[in-house]
């Protein structure tokens, strides 16, 4: 029913083992374990972008807490209306939820895939999904894309003594099908890889979980579902590796180590980048404000529209000449029409008039003293 997940991770186990075998032997168990390891670069090289897409998607939705927060609280009592406006403030901001669970729903047919094409290797087993096989009717049956030749020589690997697919809590009719091919594994030897890998894949996945916590804001991680959620990725994620490790095939640890390594290289990395562009995107506001902001002592333009009442004062006072007086309307008014009249008649007659003014001023002068 899933051969359209198992073929192609057999195929491209198949490649890498092609690749690694050409240096290393076909029988080598280095040669199988970096093929899973490189099954796993191939499947993180491929997710790459859906990624970068989700580390935006997980900053954007913290930019908008405060807001996701606003509407819960005023529709706390209307969950349809709620439920609307979320889709809004969403589409409005281009935000999709989808796309910060996809990469880590896309490892998981993976996970399941590898983890089902590696048992089929060893099919003497009896348990949920196992076929029962004989040794012999194991070695002579081909895994998928994999060959008869292809199995025999996975059941031949070995690293450090101990087979790829083998598990600490593996049964010994199990174990049987490794024993004509290199010889029966010991428990000891299963448990020598086993173990250390279980460890470090415990502390790869403590330290990434940690890694991701520190980059949340105060308030993404205050959320009682982000608080949640980040005390099930710093302690009980790692100690599910610990506690599940002895049922897990080595390849499967491999799996998982070479994961998280992949995981921490790929955050610092995409995280950089973005811290980059935000960084540059701040520059550029900081230069256009500089661009826009007056020069040092001249005086800043009012690009405001000016009353009506205003703009009819400045376009008098723009008609007065500048050393008339101004300091009532009055004033201002009469200077107006001195200054039409004095260019009418001339200077001459100007001075005739200021003459004639002096000579009324004596008049009245004498008439005062006649009058006492």
């Amino acid at each position: 029913m899933l051969d359209f997940i198992y073929y192609p991770v057999s195929w491209i186990l198949w490649f890498w083992h092609r690749v690694f075998g050409f240096a290393f032997g076909a029988d080598n168990g280095f040669a199988w374990a970096l093929a899973v390891v490189f099954l796993v670069f191939t499947l993180r090289l491929v997710l790459y972008k859906p990624f970068v897409k989700q580390v935006r998607t997980t900053r954007q939705m913290q930019e908008l807490q405060p807001q996701i927060k606003e509407l819960q609280k005023k529709y706390k009592n209307d969950r349809q209306k709620m439920a609307t406006e979320m889709q809004k403030l969403q589409k409005e901001n281009g935000f999709n939820p989808v796309m910060g669970c996809l990469p880590i729903l896309a490892q998981v047919p993976v996970f399941l895939g590898l983890f089902h094409v590696l048992r089929s290797f060893n099919r003497t087993g009896h348990g949920i999904g196992q076929l029962g096989m004989t040794s012999e009717q194991n070695a002579h049956t081909a895994n998928y894309i994999f060959g008869v030749d292809d199995v025999q020589s996975f059941l031949s690997a070995r690293i450090f003594g101990a087979p790829i697919s083998a598990f600490i809590t593996m049964p010994v009719n199990q174990l049987e099908a490794f024993a004509d091919f290199g010889g029966l594994p010991t428990k000891l030897n299963i448990a020598l890889v086993s173990i250390p890998l279980m460890i470090i894949a415990g502390l790869a996945t403590h330290f990434n979980a940690r890694a991701s916590v520190a980059r949340q804001t105060p308030e993404a991680a205050a959320a009682p579902q982000a608080a949640m959620m980040n005390k099930l990725a710093l302690w009980v994620f790692p100690l599910g590796v610990m506690v599940g490790g002895p049922f897990l095939p080595i390849a499967i640890l491999l799996y998982w180590v070479s994961n998280n390594f992949w995981t921490y290289g790929q955050q610092h990395l995409v995280f950089g980048r973005i811290a980059k562009e935000e960084e540059a995107k701040k520059q550029v506001k900081l230069e256009q404000r500089a661009q826009n902001a007056p020069k040092p002592g001249a005086k800043p333009v009012n690009t405001k529209k000016k009353p009506a009442s205003s703009a009819a004062s400045d376009e008098a006072s723009d008609d007065a000449e500048p050393g008339s007086p101004s300091t009532n309307g009055t004033a201002g008014g009469s200077a107006k029409n001195t200054n039409g009249a004095a260019k009418n008649t001339g200077k001459n007659a100007g001075q005739r008039k200021s003459g004639s003014q002096k000579r009324q001023g004596n008049r009245g002068k004498a008439n005062q003293k006649r009058r006492r």
